[in-house]
């Protein structure tokens, strides 16, 4: 019981410091989760036309990392392969930064901050499987339009040599399935952390950092992205490089499921539960 106090009292003492220099308190494992509760709630009640429009522009947004990725490729191809790497992961970021701070409904995002009023009783299944075909088919949408628009425009730029496309695509369909799968369990699981520690952040800076710490690492690592993944591979397809149609298929099968698997099991059941279970 002593302790009980004395560490009560410390965590008062520590929030009162921080209020007289200005600083917002760090968020308690309850906020952040009533706080993710409450957005999820928000997004699973929003009429389906803004969803497919969100999901849409996130679609478009995240697949401009393929644009900077080609072209960093294209402009380092004759560096030593450390440092295109390095850059070319950089460059991958981008996209989740333009749809994180943006805002708009990344699929990715959606498999764990959904799942989580779930969890709570205060959603239903029915309602998640809802959200989360709506923003998918948007985000695909935007995915495909985007690497069509790219494979076209990119190569006539001069900016993007054509073989990139294939390199890039070749690098994601080249593996056997449950390669693939638990690649994107691995990227499920950042992605919901990503979207955990967005919401545990009390800044704008903060926010930038975690996007872009967390999302070059999938890059780097090549982690399959369902989303991301879709524009990677078809530019390829529609440039007739590194993949095919049925290479498409089966990358998007199995990238699909692993970032469910991931961000579900990994972050939203694995969070949820010990922070009900500590009674708090």
């Amino acid at each position: 019981m002593a302790d009980d106090l004395q560490a009560d009292l410390d965590s008062r003492r520590s929030r009162h410091k921080e209020e007289e220099k200005g600083e917002e308190p760090q968020k308690s494992y309850e906020t952040i989760l009533e706080q993710e509760i409450a957005a999820g709630l928000t997004e699973l009640e929003r009429p389906a036309p803004a969803l497919l429009l969100s999901g849409l522009s996130a679609g478009l947004d995240v697949s401009l990392s393929l644009l900077l990725m080609a072209v960093m490729k294209t402009l380092t191809q004759d560096q030593p392969r450390v440092v295109s790497e390095i850059l070319v992961a950089m460059m991958y970021a981008a996209g989740f930064l333009f749809v994180v701070l943006g805002r708009s409904e990344l699929f990715t995002e959606h498999t764990t901050l959904a799942v989580l009023p779930v969890l709570d009783g205060r959603a239903s299944l029915a309602q998640l499987g809802r959200l989360w075909g709506l923003i998918y088919i948007a985000n695909q949408v935007g995915a495909v339009l985007f690497a069509a628009f790219l494979a076209f425009l990119g190569p006539r730029l001069g900016v993007i040599e054509p073989r990139v496309f294939g390199d890039i695509a070749s690098g994601l369909v080249e593996h056997p399935g449950w390669v693939i799968l638990l690649s994107a369990v691995l990227a499920g699981w950042l992605m919901g952390l990503l979207s955990w520690l967005v919401a545990a952040s009390r800044d704008t800076i903060s926010q930038i950092f975690i996007v872009a710490l967390v999302t070059t690492a999938i890059g780097i690592a090549h982690l399959h992205h369902a989303v991301v993944g879709t524009a990677e591979v078809l530019a390829g397809v529609f440039s007739g490089q590194g993949a095919t149609l049925a290479d498409f298929g089966k990358f998007l099968l199995w990238a699909t499921l692993g970032n469910i698997l991931g961000g579900v099991f990994f972050v939203a059941l694995i969070k949820f539960g010990h922070i009900r279970s500590s009674g708090n």
